[in-house]
């Protein structure tokens, strides 16, 4: 058994398993996918404190052998249940393991699009974040598919960096808000497109364009952009824990800034809770709160 179980080996739990490491506390990461989460696609990080300029998957290399000389165990499964109790049972595709307390950190996933070659260019043309990778496309042009909110502060922060700026959005209108669409329109260098899809990505070693399908006449036409900036939403991995945690209506778990939940003993951390602002910072953040708080539930059940 062990002291912590950390579900999700992302920034925020490989922080939590950091800060529980160094409090003595025996802990166990498990992860599905990729050791180091999203930031593994992203191919240059300018945004981290104490590194000048990064590639994503070097930080999380740098992060998980900091981890790993810190002791902690490491476990690639998906955990299919979490059973609540006095001692948490964490149930996996190839394995169950107990704990006293669980961390849960499992993000939220960009929501992609499905086009053709999508996932050819992930990290290599097609980013999901203007703050972070933004300014490689300084005088290029770019496209952002989407037209809420995040899609629409997208584009007008890509506006103040690249020489053009295509919206596609696939309703005949922008779902925004009022205040941003005018705010886009205004700019000079901003062209909205709606009514419209991606059908696919275009280029060879990287991306030089995409191919839009008009949703009335479904004429095809093509846009020769650097970039492609995907805000069409994100998807919390967090369907597995609705037993054990309060979720929101869009099913992020409902904890504010103490990483708490109902239950005591499991904590949550990182992108996949409820949150304004999902950065590599904040879900570092998120990681040592929750793995501070964890080590005092041990703490204070022996």
């Amino acid at each position: 058994m062990y002291d912590i179980i950390i579900v999700g080996g992302g920034p925020a739990g490989l922080t939590a398993a950091l800060y529980a490491r160094r409090a003595n506390k025996s802990v166990l990461v498990i992860e599905k996918e990729t050791f180091g989460g999203q930031i593994t696609f992203s191919p240059k990080v300018e945004n981290i404190p104490g590194h000048l300029t990064l590639s994503g998957n070097e930080f999380a290399e740098k992060l998980v052998d900091q981890v790993i000389e810190q002791g902690a165990d490491f476990e690639s499964a998906e955990v299919t249940e979490i059973k609540n109790g006095d001692i948490k049972t964490v149930i996996t595709d190839s394995g169950e393991y107990t704990a006293k307390s669980v961390i849960i950190a499992t993000g939220a996933k960009h929501r992609l699009i499905g086009a053709k070659n999508e996932q050819n260019f992930i990290g290599n043309g097609i980013s999901f974040c203007a703050v972070c990778d933004g300014a490689f496309y300084t005088d290029k042009t770019v496209a952002v598919i989407g037209g809420g909110n995040s899609a629409l502060q997208e584009a007008l922060l890509l506006c103040d960096l690249a020489k053009k700026v295509y919206v596609v959005q696939n309703l005949d209108f922008l779902t925004g808000e009022k205040k941003l669409s005018e705010q886009l329109y205004a700019r000079e260098n901003a062209s909205v497109i709606t009514g419209s899809v991606v059908e696919s990505y275009e280029g060879e070693s990287e991306l030089t364009g995409i191919k839009i399908k008009s949703t009335a006449s479904g004429e095809i036409s093509e846009l020769k952009v650097d970039g492609v900036f995907v805000a069409i939403g994100l998807v919390p991995q967090n369907e597995p824990f609705k037993n054990v945690i309060k979720l929101d209506e869009r099913g992020y778990a409902a904890a504010d800034e103490n990483c708490l939940t109902e239950n005591g003993g499991i904590f949550v951390a990182g992108d996949c809770r409820t949150k304004k602002i999902r950065q590599v910072a904040t879900a570092a953040a998120d990681g040592a709160i929750a793995a501070l708080a964890a080590c005092d539930f041990v703490d204070n059940k022996q």
